[in-house]
């Protein structure tokens, strides 16, 4: 009764922590915000030693779609996969791979062994890992707290990883300065264990278990959650819009140095104050949606258009000091939208389903990368990195645009969705939830 109360108040401050009041979730926040840390080290620390390796930008970009191919290969897999498992100790075991992975790259870097074919396999082992690891860490949110705080908890977990990407970065360019790049992949090693000793601690017979699949062929049930988003509007909707903004939007940060370079003419330090700016937005942006513990359908529609609108007036700021709001409004609006998203998909699908129709979601936003950075960085050679940016930003802004044809007038674009006999409390069994 209490938590029921205070969710009536969705702008009440006190509120913004709602869902760290529940032992299991603040563990689980916890252990998350070191590996997420760790993860973010990583990424820097990647880029570092492919360019100490190699000054090939055609290496660098090979490194990078060797990395999110396996997302774009095995999203839909993985959502089976999730559906079918304790998600609790399938995340253990997603953690202890990937501190396996960062401890032999930096074994490898520090015994003066590694080559670049190393790389390519431990890359590809990374995205390996991420394809099933980033929507099962997503979907177990629901079993922590319950439908009721997803959103408030949703926009937690992305306060806690859009922070990590601030210090992690930072941390590893400090370690690599005092102690080398091979001791950056150890240091984000260690860090995946408070999440490793969180997920062990937490008190199952707390958790909202999510019934698990039948144990039928891996494709009937990858296409049972395709035709179920296909069928159900209200799904398809944060989905179609992702592919438009995943693909044309969450690729700026590609074009910053650029923007800095060719457009806005400053320098280092310049160019990481937008990289600052933008995080100081998406924490912004969480933490109004955690505040908020409502991921309605307005929310998400503007926060769409709200991005849309600012990366076209980033590709066509000339200033430096106007850039630098843009970004941060770029990053309050690009969570809103995604925190938003994630969340209402959380609450909206089955139970049973919910790995399938994240998994999608997450393919959508991480696995579009490779195409998304090939396609800006061709438009950017036939005219300019300012007009790619303004042009992605319209192409979003299509994405926007068929969000709201959504809410004017839905319809399935088929007939019916998959039987839902095992959804449990789904919303179809409980009517529209009080948190949306």
């Amino acid at each position: 009764m209490f938590m029921r109360r205070h969710l009536h108040l969705p702008w009440r401050w006190q509120t913004a922590l709602l869902a760290l009041r529940i032992p299991n979730f603040r563990l689980y926040w916890t252990g998350q915000a070191f590996s997420t840390t760790g993860r973010w080290m990583q990424t820097a620390a990647n880029g570092w030693l492919v360019t100490e390796l190699t000054d090939s930008p055609a290496v660098v970009g090979t490194v990078i779609t060797v990395q999110f191919l396996p997302i774009l290969l095995l999203a839909l897999v993985a959502g089976a996969v999730i559906d079918r498992v304790d998600k609790r100790r399938f995340l253990m075991a997603m953690e202890l791979a990937a501190m396996a992975q960062a401890l032999t790259v930096g074994l490898l870097v520090v015994t003066g062994t590694i080559q670049l074919w190393h790389l390519y396999l431990l890359a590809a082992a990374l995205g390996t890992i991420n394809a099933f690891a980033q929507p099962a860490r997503q979907t177990f949110i629901s079993e922590l707290v319950g439908r009721e705080l997803v959103p408030n908890a949703v926009g937690l977990y992305t306060m806690a990883f859009n922070t990590a990407r601030l210090v992690g970065p930072a941390l590893a360019g400090a370690v690599i300065a005092g102690a080398g790049v091979g001791a950056a992949f150890l240091v984000q090693g260690g860090l995946v264990v408070p999440a490793v000793m969180a997920l062990a601690s937490l008190r199952r017979e707390e958790l909202h278990y999510a019934p698990q699949g039948g144990g039928g062929a891996i494709w009937r049930e990858v296409a049972e959650g395709l035709q179920y988003i296909l069928a159900t509007p209200s799904v398809l909707q944060p989905i179609l819009m992702m592919a438009f903004i995943g693909t044309f939007g969450y690729n700026f940060t590609v074009a910053l140095p650029l923007l800095a370079r060719q457009s806005l003419h400053v320098g280092s330090v310049q160019f990481g104050f937008m990289s600052s700016a933008i995080g100081a937005g998406s924490i912004l942006g969480a933490l109004l949606l955690a505040a908020g513990g409502r991921a309605t359908e307005t929310r998400l529609l503007v926060g769409a258009w709200a991005f849309s609108a600012l990366l076209v007036a980033l590709g066509l700021s000339p200033w430096y000091p106007l850039s630098l709001v843009v970004l941060v409004l770029l990053g309050l609006a690009g969570i809103t939208f995604t925190a938003t998203g994630n969340a209402r998909l959380q609450v909206l699908s089955p139970d049973h389903l919910r790995g399938r129709v994240l998994s999608v979601w997450f393919l959508l936003f991480a696995g579009s990368t490779p195409i998304g950075s090939a396609l800006l960085g061709a438009v950017a050679s036939m005219t300019s990195i300012s007009a790619a940016v303004a042009l992605f930003g319209l192409l979003c802004g299509v994405g926007a645009a068929l969000g709201l044809a959504y809410r004017l007038r839905p319809f399935p674009i088929m007939r019916t969705a998959p039987p839902l006999e095992t959804a449990g409390d789904g919303p179809e069994s409980l009517g529209r939830p009080p948190s949306l």
